[in-house]
């Protein structure tokens, strides 16, 4: 999603791919079940996962939509997921996926990015452009997509077909996972590649800071990757993904929405959650 200057001005489709028509006739992510699941929290500090829990089902009570939430923080091991393994369309958060693929597969090589690709990545990840992760898409291929997904664990993605890339499908449990590779020392990626993917996600562009890092305390960094769509089915996904690291903790959010009326309801939904984790964490 190319960036626009106004929040509402920011829904440019993910799946234009460049032809600017938003497609309405590929089958959408099945919705949740009718069954509202709960919010599941495990943490070495028991009151945390307790206060986690009720804050972010409260966080919850009154917003339309189906959200699915991840929280993985390293320094307490603390886990809270919802709707783990639902699966909803990437929109422009499977661009995260998309550079690293491109990492992985240059890796095993040995060879540095091109000067190409590295323009082509940075206008993906700092200004979400389309273009650019369409280009990037479509050097890489399905067999690299999918090896890089299968490297990093990551069974429940599927790519988006025919290069529709922002209809691939995806699960908190697998952003969770990719969040973690970047995170940390892994086979996968190496410490370059994690540098190098953490440090355009902190470049993000100004008008594309909401989501996750919403109500964090200040002295807490942050790296973010959004996602938003509208669709003739589930209304607007809107998506936000992000690391965080203070001197207390290490942590990461995934917030995947669809069913919202509008952009600007599902990205409220996202920051509404996030303040609530940010706040738990910073007072435990």
């Amino acid at each position: 999603m190319t960036h626009r200057t106004s929040r509402r001005g920011r829904g440019l489709v993910a799946t234009a791919l460049g032809t600017g028509v938003l497609i309405t006739g590929v089958a959408a992510a099945a919705p949740a079940s009718a069954a509202t699941p709960t919010v599941t929290c495990t943490s070495s500090k028991a009151a945390l996962a307790t206060k986690l829990k009720k804050d972010i089902t409260a966080a919850l009570a009154n917003r339309k939509g189906t959200v699915a939430v991840g929280l993985y923080d390293r320094t307490t091991n603390t886990t809270c997921t919802l709707r783990a393994s639902t699966a909803y369309d990437s929109a422009s958060v499977v661009k995260v996926t998309v550079l690293g693929a491109l990492l992985w597969d240059a890796q095993k090589t040995n060879r540095a990015l091109t000067s190409r690709e590295k323009t082509l990545a940075t206008a993906m990840i700092t200004k979400s452009d389309n273009a650019s992760t369409s280009t990037l898409w479509k050097q890489l291929g399905m067999t690299k997509i999918k090896g890089f997904l299968t490297a990093a664990k990551m069974t429940q993605t599927k790519p988006g077909a025919n290069n529709y890339w922002g209809l691939t499908q995806i699960t908190v449990t697998d952003e969770q996972k990719l969040l973690k590779l970047i995170t940390a020392k892994n086979t996968v990626l190496t410490d370059a590649s994690r540098t190098y993917i953490r440090t355009l996600m902190a470049k993000v562009v100004s008008t594309q800071r909401w989501g996750t890092p919403y109500g964090r305390p200040a002295g807490v960094s942050w790296h973010v990757k959004n996602g938003w769509l509208s669709r003739a089915t589930h209304g607007w996904r809107v998506h936000s993904v992000g690391t965080f690291k203070s001197t207390a903790h290490d942590y990461t959010i995934t917030v995947l929405t669809h069913g919202n009326s509008t952009m600007d309801y599902g990205i409220t939904t996202i920051q509404t959650v996030s303040k609530a984790i940010h706040k738990d964490l910073a007072t435990s």
